[in-house]
């Protein structure tokens, strides 16, 4: 079958490595892709919201199945718009519908779920310009640190945690009344800080079933000990050393079932990936937030530990025999660290040459900000590359992907030498 892609991150190209090893996969495609997808796909120019170009390279191309990398096309419908298009209705898309997608398009729409289905969350309200000043009396209802967070989607950036009341009122009159995050702001969830580790939980569901992948632990911050600025992720674990059976199990019972049973009551059609951020608060995990997508860097190494055919899968998920499917998992662990530019998540400079990719041998390079350029491999984005490696134990997994960013260079890389600390 044909497949392709939409993206053009260290997620996209992880997704494009394992559907290439499928004897299922004829030709692969990638839009708009990356210089990693360009060696094991064809790159297709274009934006992953355009949905006729999409139309036009799924009709030119015979493609069967699309999987959809980041949350914008999903929160914008195009599930939805191939289901009702007469040429494309009968290809499957990885991806939730647009109503199921709220839960990631509006944090608001996600508390109101969670509640409703009593899936453990943080307590919180909601606020806009019209009552602001209610939010600020809210706030002083709480102990610090205070969480606002942006109701729509702000590229991972729209969620603010702050110790001081003065500052985090000043912060709420800026996201709501001057617009901090455009759109995404014109509602902001303030929620009570909930205080343990924070750990990701993946879910594959046809709309019926659901199969769990491996436990992961992102790591945000830009800065060692977790410090500075957030951003889109700067190294990831996979499995999640904290997580016990016993733990496991809490999650599945208390968060992942009455999820899915959840998108089956309200009629919220779900055919895709679920990432639930979670926070493991004492024994207890507690719902942060969802997305209706793989995470990045996540991905990076959930997916390098599936053993079973991903092609296999997808149609499962488009045929809704998911549960048919026996999910195997490597036992090794992988970790995967992410080389960044120079000033991310600031302003930083692109168009740097990416030298040493052919001298590494122990770990995979998944690219994600980088492209081809007259035969050299340059910077692109702020997130450049994911170093993703094997080993028995985490530990030995970093210090190898470690060793192998020794091999690489390109102009004010930057990168963080303790992914892996607080474990």
């Amino acid at each position: 079958m044909n497949i392709l892609v939409l993206g053009s991150g260290g997620r996209e190209h992880t997704f494009a490595w394992k559907i290439a090893q499928s004897e299922r996969c004829n030709n692969l495609f990638v839009m708009p892709g990356n210089s990693g997808t360009a060696a094991i796909a064809k790159n297709i120019s274009g934006s992953v919201t355009d949905f006729e170009a999409i139309k036009d390279t799924v009709l030119t191309n015979n493609i069967n199945v699309v999987v959809v990398g980041p949350e914008d096309p999903l929160v914008q419908g195009i599930h939805d718009f191939f289901l009702q298009d007469k040429d494309l209705k009968n290809v499957s898309v990885i991806g939730p519908q647009k109503a199921a997608a709220e839960l990631e398009g509006s944090k608001e729409f996600a508390k109101e779920f969670m509640t409703r289905h009593n899936i453990p969350t943080a307590a919180y309200q909601s606020f806009t310009k019209a009552n602001v000043e209610e939010g600020y009396s809210f706030l002083e209802t709480l102990k610090p640190p205070y969480v606002l967070k942006a109701d729509g989607l702000a590229a991972g950036k729209g969620v603010l945690i702050l110790n001081d009341l003065n500052e985090a009122k000043t912060e709420l009159k800026k996201m709501l009344v001057d617009a901090k995050f455009g759109n995404a702001s014109t509602k902001v969830v303030i929620e009570e800080f909930l205080d343990g580790i924070e750990l990701s939980c993946f879910v594959l569901t046809d709309g019926e079933n659901y199969k769990i992948l491996p436990t992961a632990k992102d790591y945000k911050r830009i800065g060692e000990g977790d410090t500075g600025l957030n951003t889109g992720g700067m190294g990831a674990v996979s499995p999640v050393p904290f997580a016990t059976e016993d733990f496991l199990d809490k999650i599945e019972n208390q968060i992942v079932k009455p999820t899915v049973d959840g998108l089956k009551k309200d009629n919220l059609p779900y055919v895709g990936f679920i990432f639930i951020g979670l926070i493991k608060v004492g024994d207890d995990p507690k719902v942060i937030e969802y997305n209706v997508r793989m995470g990045d860097p996540e991905t990076e190494v959930v997916l390098p530990r599936l053993k079973t055919d991903l092609v296999e899968i997808f149609e499962a998920m488009g045929n809704k025999t998911l549960s048919e499917i026996n999910i195997e998992i490597d036992e090794r662990a992988a970790t995967t660290i992410m080389l960044v530019s120079g000033g991310y998540p600031e302003t930083y400079e692109k168009g740097k040459e990416i030298s040493g990719v052919e001298n590494v041998n122990d770990s995979i390079l998944f690219h994600a900000g980088s492209k081809n350029d007259g035969g050299r491999i340059v910077t692109s984005g702020g997130r450049v590359m994911a170093i993703t490696s094997f080993g028995n134990t985490y530990q030995e997994a970093i210090k190898k992907s470690y060793q192998s960013i020794e091999k690489l260079h390109f102009d004010k890389m930057y990168y963080r030498k303790d992914i892996g600390f607080d474990l």
